[in-house]
This record gives structure tokens, C-alpha cells and sequence, in this order.
């Protein structure tokens, strides 16, 4: 049996500019009295509102994981997680813009320009729908007809934000058992995280000093190895010094006796004129 759930959400698929005179059609058509009232009651979609609703239809898959992540947030912030919940609170951030221009690009695709204030409210919606879950659930529905916005901690107001009847509830928050086992749950799995992290920078550690202890003893080595070369080097150089010294006494006795030899033979040639004279 058609609802008014049923009706609100096929309307909305239509272009907002097609909206009225199709509502309008369709509870004129409807037979079940209080069915064509609610129907000629549902108001008109605003631009940002018949986005997000459109991108729900389209990419269902992709809201489902801006829930999931929205879902992991509440859990952190339940379990008092800091570090989970300042890195989540960074995706959200991200996913939300990502979404938002996607959510645009699906309405823009189906012919309906979104300005860039709509763009706004549309990023608005997804903050809104991961910070609330009601508000979640109602952006899940596609039957949004005006944006949403959070505000504070005070929730968000979904008063005339949906055409038809309520989302489904929410499923029940879990009791303080289930939270103190979450917790320790937790914190054993960030113990873990945290003990494989530091086996793994001891790893690392170890492997950088067995590669600079293999690099020092390659080092070694080669010095030994060039020592060993320098001292056959010196040895040959010394014996080359003593050869060479040898030589230089020897040519320094030869030096010597051949200036006396020189001398000798002047004294001979001094005498030799003498005597001619």
C-alpha cells in the first residue's frame, strides 16, 4: 500500500521546478482523503535540500559511510578517545567537503545548478546529519525539503525539515556494561597498537645498526687492507733509500777521486809548462 512516505519521495525526485504542479496533480488523483491532504501539504524543496536528496538516491552508498564514520565519532567521543576522536573529527571534516561538492556535481548532472550559498547549506546538511543522529537518519531518508544546520550542542531542529512521516529510530544507544567493554576493548586493541609500533621501530633500529656495523667493518677491512699496502710500500721505499744512499757514497768516493786525479793532472800540466819555458 502507497504512503505518504512513498508519494513525498517519488515527488521529490523530480526537479524542484516540476514539484508544485506535480504535488498538486497528485492529490487531485488520490481517492483516500486524508492521503491527498497530506499530500497537497508537502512543501516544495528547497535547492540545497533537493541536492542533498538527490545524492541520497544516487549515492546511497556514499552516505552510508558518512553514517558509519559518524557513528565511529559518537563511540569515541562515549569512550573519552581523544586521539581517535581528534583523527576522526579530521576525516569528517574532509568527507563532508568531498560529499558536498559531489552532492552538487549530482544536481548540476540531473540539470538543477546549485549557486554557492546552496553549496554552503549543503555542507551544512552533512555536518549536521554526522554530529545528529536524527538529523543523520533524516538526510539518509532523502525526503529533506530545507537544509539542516547544527547548532551549538543543542541538537538539530528537524521541525518541517522532512516531507511525509519521521525516518526510522535509532537503534538502542548501548548501556554502561557494553560501553566499559568497548573501552577496555579499546584500549587492549591500542595497547596492541602500540606494542607492534614499538616492535616495529625496534626492527628498524636493529636493522640500521647491523647495517652500520656492516658498513664499519667493510670500513675496517679496507683500511687494514691499505695499511698493509703502505707498509709493503715503506718497505720497498727504504730499501730503494738504501740502494740509493749506497749509490751516493759511491758516486761521492768516485767524485773524490777523480778531483784528485783532476788536480794531479793539472800539477803535471803546470809542471809540463814549466819546463817548456
Amino acid at each position: 500500500m502507497i504512503d505518504l512516505d512513498d508519494v513525498a519521495a517519488s515527488l521529490l525526485a523530480l526537479p524542484p521546478s516540476e514539484f508544485t504542479a506535480a504535488r498538486d496533480a497528485r492529490a487531485k488523483a488520490e481517492t483516500d482523503v486524508a492521503l491527498a491532504r497530506g499530500i497537497k501539504a508537502l512543501r516544495r524543496p528547497s535547492i540545497a535540500a533537493w541536492a542533498v536528496d538527490a545524492f541520497a538516491r544516487e549515492r546511497p552508498q556514499s552516505i552510508a559511510r558518512m553514517l558509519e564514520l559518524a557513528d565511529a565519532l559518537r563511540a569515541a567521543q562515549e569512550d573519552l578517545d581523544g586521539p581517535e576522536l581528534r583523527a576522526l573529527s579530521t576525516q569528517r571534516r574532509t568527507l563532508v567537503a568531498r560529499l558536498a561538492d559531489d552532492a552538487a556535481s549530482v544536481a548540476e548532472a540531473a540539470g538543477v545548478g546549485v549557486s554557492a550559498a546552496a553549496r554552503e547549506e549543503v555542507e551544512r546538511t552533512l555536518t549536521a546529519a554526522m554530529l545528529d543522529e536524527s538529523a543523520g537518519r533524516a538526510v539518509a531518508s532523502g525526503r529533506l525539503v530545507r537544509s539542516l544546520e547544527a547548532v551549538g550542542l543543542e541538537g538539530v531542529d528537524l521541525a518541517g525539515a522532512l516531507a511525509g512521516g519521521e525516518p526510522p529510530p535509532a537503534a538502542p544507544r548501548a548501556s554502561r556494561d557494553q560501553l566499559a567493554e568497548r573501552r577496555a576493548r579499546k584500549a587492549a586493541e591500542r595497547a596492541v597498537r602500540d606494542a607492534e609500533q614499538e616492535a616495529s621501530d625496534a626492527e628498524r633500529d636493529l636493522r640500521r645498526a647491523e647495517s652500520e656495523e656492516t658498513t664499519a667493518v667493510e670500513r675496517v677491512a679496507h683500511l687494514e687492507e691499505r695499511i698493509a699496502d703502505l707498509q709493503r710500500d715503506l718497505a720497498r721505499l727504504g730499501r730503494e733509500l738504501e740502494s740509493a744512499t749506497e749509490a751516493g757514497r759511491d758516486a761521492a768516493q768516485r767524485r773524490e777521486a777523480a778531483a784528485r786525479h783532476v788536480a794531479e793532472a793539472e800539477g803535471r800540466v803546470a809542471h809540463a809548462r814549466d819546463a817548456l819555458d
